[in-house]
């Protein structure tokens, strides 16, 4: 169990001193009543503009998450809080369906989840998600589903008749082709063997399945491109795409920290290359260049994956653009965003 370990919360106006040995990071629930569940995107680097989260903080506990910052604006920290201090919309599903109701709603895309995962350990006992999904198949509402884990295939039945009816994509988020190397920096996550038996499994059931190779960091993971390319063609993925490790404010501390702790030997190299692609920095907070990167070595990255992507026939979306499902009765044509 690890220790309680917070970056300084930035927006918070008291600070605490440590007089002893840091507690263990216990995990913490909290169920809420929200006021509302769809948030409206209106980044221009997202191609959605409505998502639904069920869940606040997340229990995969990957390191790079740029959603750590989320649990600050809550008086919490980016780092151990995130994953242990979690919270529940309880009634989520209801106001899903009050909001799909509305005569208003255009039966626009929604992407679950775009902050936290959707189907993290939470989502086996609460089934928030599988409950928000069946909210969409009785509207027939066309949904984009962002995870690392294989519970999404609990959730095939929805998906395959929605899929049906309207329309879905499920985008499996790989970064690592190795188990293990995944674990040390992403170590609540299942391991990427059996994110992709379940993409097999619900390409089986006819569903559309792309792979989202992110992020990217460069001088770490990069040269897994090929690897997870060629494993996700031998699952019947049928496109991918890629986006750049950004790391935000604490997040650039809490990764740093884990990646020192266990990767010595590599980590002043990963850090280099990281503030390489982003001008000296760990982020571009620029609104259009966010989910970019730049410099020779990026550009060899962004190369090496055309190669393997052209060659294995996965090439086409753009980062990101595969959150967007694709109709049934139009296959051909992707759904208007905005």
């Amino acid at each position: 169990m690890p220790a309680v370990n917070n970056p300084p919360n930035p927006f918070s106006r008291t600070g605490c001193v440590p007089l002893a040995a840091p507690r263990p990071a216990t995990t913490e629930l909290r169920e809420e009543s929200a006021r509302a569940i769809l948030t409206r995107n209106n980044s221009p680097d997202i191609p959605y503009r409505w998502s639904v989260n069920p869940y606040r903080g997340c229990q995969h506990g990957c390191s790079y998450c740029y959603a750590r910052r989320t649990h600050e604006y809550l008086d919490l920290g980016a780092g151990t809080d995130f994953e242990h201090k979690l919270t529940v919309k309880v009634n989520a599903p209801e106001l899903l369906a009050a909001a799909l109701a509305r005569p208003r709603w255009k039966r626009e895309m929604i992407a679950f989840s775009g902050v936290t995962d959707c189907y993290q350990p939470l989502e086996a006992h609460y089934q928030l998600t599988r409950r928000c999904l069946e909210v969409c198949l009785r509207y027939a509402n066309p949904v984009g589903v962002v995870t690392k884990s294989p519970l999404v295939v609990r959730d095939a039945d929805i998906l395959t008749e929605l899929h049906r009816r309207r329309g879905v994509s499920v985008l499996f988020t790989i970064a690592f082709a190795d188990d293990a190397l995944a674990g040390r920096i992403e170590p609540g996550a299942p391991p990427p063997s059996q994110r992709f038996e379940a993409a097999g499994r619900l390409r089986a059931a006819g569903i559309p399945i792309r792979l989202l190779i992110a992020p990217v960091i460069p001088g770490l993971n990069d040269r897994d491109i090929p690897a997870l390319l060629k494993r996700a063609a031998e699952c019947g993925v049928v496109s991918a795409t890629y986006c750049p490790v950004r790391l935000p404010g604490n997040v650039g501390d809490v990764f740093l920290t884990r990646l020192r702790q266990e990767l010595p030997d590599a980590a002043r190299r990963v850090e280099a290359r990281i503030r390489d692609m982003h001008a000296g920095l760990l982020n571009n907070p620029q609104f259009g260049r966010r989910m970019a990167g730049s410099g020779p070595y990026w550009e060899s990255v962004e190369r090496l994956f055309e190669t393997s992507a052209t060659r294995l026939g996965l090439h086409g979306d753009q980062p990101w653009q595969a959150c967007t499902p694709v109709p049934a009765h139009a296959a051909t044509k992707q759904l208007t965003l905005f």
